[in-house]
Parts: structure tokens; sequence; C-alpha cells
């Protein structure tokens, strides 16, 4: 239980709606979130969040993305998913803004917490 000592960790946050108006977050911010995310995690240009994840083939990537994409619905902040053979990329960044908001790191730190509560994927012989 938290001591009520700052805001709670991201993956314990809401997303919060934004309809553009608001600049991307700045570089000093960036760096403050970057921390409370997996190292997996990329920041590219300052702008997206990419993050590269292996399976065993298609099927299990197809239905970690499905998984994510129901956290996705949840939160109503939709990244996009790239599947393909034996791996899953996830793009975040807020369309609005065209650029990173902290919902985009709120929902990175779902996704890590997604992956770190799932049991390793196996063979379904």
């Amino acid at each position: 239980m938290s001591s009520g000592e700052g805001p709670p960790p991201l993956a314990r946050r809401q997303c919060v709606p934004c309809r553009g108006g608001v600049p991307p977050l700045s570089l000093e911010r960036l760096a403050s979130l970057r921390g409370q995310v997996s190292k997996s995690w990329e920041i590219v240009d300052g702008h997206h969040l990419v993050r590269e994840i292996r399976r065993k083939n298609f099927r299990e990537a197809l239905k970690l993305a499905n998984a994510i994409g129901e956290v996705a619905e949840a939160q109503n902040h939709h990244p996009d998913l790239l599947v393909s053979w034996g791996k899953l990329t996830v793009t975040l960044f807020t369309h609005a803004i065209d650029g990173l908001h902290e919902n985009d790191f709120i929902m990175a730190a779902r996704i890590d917490e997604l992956l770190a509560d799932e049991i390793p994927p196996r063979d379904s012989h």
C-alpha cells in the first residue's frame, strides 16, 4: 500500500482523454517517465515508444496482441500493433498531439504488467 507520497505507479493510473491542444512531453518529462517502464521500450526521435516482443510463433504473437487490445480498449488508448511470425511490435504515441503523452507511458507500464503476469507460452502439441 502506498504511503501517500507521490503519484501511484503508472500501471495503476488511467489514461485520460487527449483531444490535442497540448504539447508533446518535454525531454525532461520523457526522461522521468522512461525510468518507470521496462528498459525494453525504446523512445524513437522523442516521438514514440517502440517495443518488440518475441514469441514462439505467429499464434502466440497474435494472442498477445489480442490481450494488449483488451487493455487498450479498457484504457481507450490504442497502440499500433504489428503481428508477424514470432514477434509483436508495439508502437505507442498520441495521434492527437503527434507525439508522446503521459498516456503512452501509462499504456507501456500496463503492457509491462501484462507481460510480467503472463505464464510463459507452451507448445499446444
